[in-house]
């Protein structure tokens, strides 16, 4: 048997356009982080990064189930005493709706050195304009 691996020349990464219009939240966050780690490609394994890109549209439009606008509370810590910040999802939502997603796409990556590379090639928009209707092969006219 011979065992095949992957090399930088042999990357062929593809880009995929996601709308998050309706969607709930943490199922599309599961199908994002596996176009990102490359788990559908027949070249996989932890210590390699054949991911894809991933560009998601209309954040603003998301949902959640049952009383996670109120109960769930993400917590961030300056380090200084006193310092614990704390902001539920709906206020989270409301400011800010892309940090939600990244939050939970990059709570569902493996925690290796791959973690962050992964994260930058998720490209995420409130509304429905964003700049790569040619990486995803869209033309203008198409494109609403």
């Amino acid at each position: 048997m011979k065992t095949t691996t992957l090399k930088p020349t042999d990357l062929n990464r593809k880009w995929h356009l996601i709308d998050l219009d309706g969607q709930i939240l943490g199922r599309v966050s599961t199908e994002i982080a596996k176009l990102l780690m490359g788990k559908g490609k027949t070249l996989t394994g932890a210590h390699l990064d054949n991911g894809d890109y991933v560009v998601a549209i209309n954040s603003d439009k998301i949902k959640v189930t049952g009383r996670k606008l109120s109960d769930k509370i993400y917590y961030s810590h300056s380090g200084f005493p006193g310092g614990l910040k704390d902001i539920t999802l709906q206020e989270l939502l409301s400011k800010d709706s892309r940090k939600v997603i990244e939050k939970s796409v990059k709570g569902m990556l493996p925690k290796n050195k791959h973690q962050q590379d992964r994260q930058r090639r998720l490209k995420i928009f409130a509304g429905d304009k964003h700049p790569y209707s040619q990486e995803l092969g869209l033309n203008k006219k198409t494109e609403k």
